[in-house]
């Protein structure tokens, strides 16, 4: 593979070095770059924060009102929870090659117009009496929300461009505490927000349109390019036998499996909280806004605690621990569900509400520890000049992830009353994540 000019003009420097790109350097990079990227993804994921909490509660009264069943209710929720997912399977590994080539100022900037858009769509939709009308436009604003949004690989190569090989774990845990602070302020914000809008539901996808524009806002005046366009001096943009070839890559592939599994179990606890807490704990919309603000800060802290100890440990040895404290919580709260359905009283001091916020603090916090652990080892392994392809295919099969985890989640959710499905299935998955955890510390 062709050099980019930078390396080139040291014929010692391997092509397939997996330090930082091109353009970019430890001196030269420049913190601003991971500034506003931190900033780009923290305000972007607000909206997502903002929309999330609310989306199934405001979905299922019009499939409802359609007449489907039960389980047809759960399966379109699950589809609007899918979609979003299944457009970034499909865009993610795209927008990162195309920053390979183009550089990864304007697959940022069309990512956050496209957001300003789609979100306020979706405030659009919610308006419409028609539950088919209001349906059809929330899933159109789903679908081009997921190819807006199909970015975070690519934001994930801008910290592979700035940051040396050993401190790649560090700086991919500002992805996640990026995330946790949306998800933070992004219930909290709707919470306070609707208020504002006297309770009107298309207050969500305002807000959330603001917050995109906000993040567009920023990334067109601070923004610094950290990748020289044309760097990847390749041919064409992506397609399946690229994708092949990027999952052949030493350990590249086993890494993609093991975060593509994580994400799905985490998936499932994701896209059935809102219901759980409503048919469990008949939680208000306001009471959920603040469960959700609680997981985003758990997020948030879990993150931060992350980034010392990169400095200390192996990346093997934390994406470990993430998996035990994930199985550990996901099979706490299935456990919650299980004794909230038989209106079981709990003998150790807390209630079962209480319980619940423990199982997710410890699920939540596994999952902040395996997200940039995965994240850092397949940057390491990536040539220098594909880290927006490599790192893109990553994030595609994490949006997989995301499409079979609420899915199967939504409808195992209501096919037993105890509610326990989705979480039985997510610690088996979990279990064949750890049995692949051990086999990549061992090679």
């Amino acid at each position: 593979m062709s050099q980019t000019p930078e390396t080139s003009s040291d014929p010692q420097t391997p092509s397939t070095s997996a330090g930082p790109a091109a353009t970019s350097s430890p001196e030269t990079a420049p913190r601003s770059a991971l500034a506003v990227v931190f900033l780009t993804v923290f305000i972007d994921l607000l909206g997502f924060g903002i929309v999330l909490p609310v989306l199934p509660r405001q979905a299922e009264p019009l499939l409802r009102e359609m007449g489907l069943p039960a389980w047809g209710v759960g399966t379109m929720i699950g589809v609007l929870f899918s979609v979003f997912s299944l457009m970034q399977f499909v865009f993610s590994p795209f927008w990162g090659r195309v920053s390979d080539m183009v550089g990864r100022r304007p697959i940022l900037m069309l990512s956050l117009s496209g957001s300003v858009v789609f979100y306020a769509l979706y405030g659009y939709a919610v308006t419409f009496t028609s539950p088919w009308v209001a349906i059809g436009l929330m899933l159109a604003s789903r679908i081009g929300a997921g190819i807006a949004g199909a970015s975070v690989g690519t934001a994930a190569a801008v910290i592979a461009d700035c940051t040396p090989p050993e401190k790649r774990a560090r700086g991919m845990a500002l992805i996640g505490i990026a995330f946790g602070a949306g998800f933070t302020l992004g219930p909290l914000i709707a919470y306070f927000g609707l208020a504002a809008f006297d309770q009107q539901p298309w207050g969500v996808g305002a807000l959330a349109s603001l917050l995109s524009l906000i993040a567009l806002g920023i990334a067109a005046t601070v923004f610094r390019e950290t990748r020289r366009p044309g760097g990847a001096k390749a041919k064409g943009f992506f397609g399946p036998s690229r994708m092949l070839n990027v999952l052949r890559m030493p350990q590249v592939g086993l890494l993609v499996l093991i975060y593509f599994l994580s994400i799905f179990s985490f998936a499932n606890f994701e896209a059935t909280l809102a219901r759980l807490t409503e048919q469990a704990f008949a939680m208000s919309d306001d009471q959920n806004f603040l469960v959700f603000a609680f997981i985003g800060a758990v997020l948030m802290v879990a993150g931060g605690s992350y980034r010392p100890l990169a400095a200390r440990l192996p990346e093997t040895r934390l994406l470990a621990a993430g998996v035990v404290m994930m199985t550990i919580g996901l099979a706490g709260i299935g456990s919650v569900a299980w004794a909230a359905s038989r209106e079981a009283t709990v003998a150790v001091g807390m209630s079962l509400p209480s319980w619940l916020y423990v199982a997710a603090a410890v699920a939540v916090s596994g999952f902040a520890f395996v997200n940039p652990s995965v994240s850092a080892l397949i940057s390491k392994h990536a040539d220098a000049s594909r880290q927006g392809e490599v790192l893109g295919v990553n994030q595609s099969f994490a949006s997989l992830g995301r499409i079979l985890g609420p899915f199967l989640g939504s409808v195992l959710f209501s096919l037993h009353a105890s509610r326990t499905l989705p979480f039985v299935t997510a610690v088996g998955v979990l279990v064949v994540v750890a049995a692949l955890s051990w086999r990549l510390a061992d090679e």
